[in-house]
């Protein structure tokens, strides 16, 4: 992964950085969970708000960053975890990174 300036993050450090952002908001944790289980497939923003009770703009800001409260580079796709893959025209469906899993998987052991 890449931050902003164009330097390579390795994994071991990006790590954390996931934990403690799944830890900080619920949203992101509830998204990364819901796109979890309907693994390998995909979901739109409205879909992904249905199922995790919270409103579309929410999901967007979660998997993608806006503005002050949800912070770009704590986003599920600056993190790694969610990729957004294109359905079609105008639609936009994001799934789970095989990062974003081993993520989910390792911090469900950890319980």
């Amino acid at each position: 992964m890449q931050d902003g300036d164009g330097t390579v993050i390795s994994p071991d450090i990006l790590k954390p950085l996931v934990i403690r952002s799944l830890r900080r908001s619920n949203v992101r944790k509830k998204i990364a969970e819901y796109l979890f289980e309907i693994s390998p497939s995909g979901s739109y923003t409205s879909e992904i708000a249905y199922n995790v009770h919270t409103t579309p703009t929410n999901v967007i800001g979660a998997i993608r960053g806006m503005n002050f409260r949800y912070r770009e580079d704590e986003s599920l796709i600056g993190l790694n975890i969610v990729e957004q893959i294109s359905g079609g025209k105008n639609i936009k469906l994001y799934k789970l990174t095989d990062f974003g899993k081993e993520m989910l998987e390792s911090m469900k052991v950890r319980r």
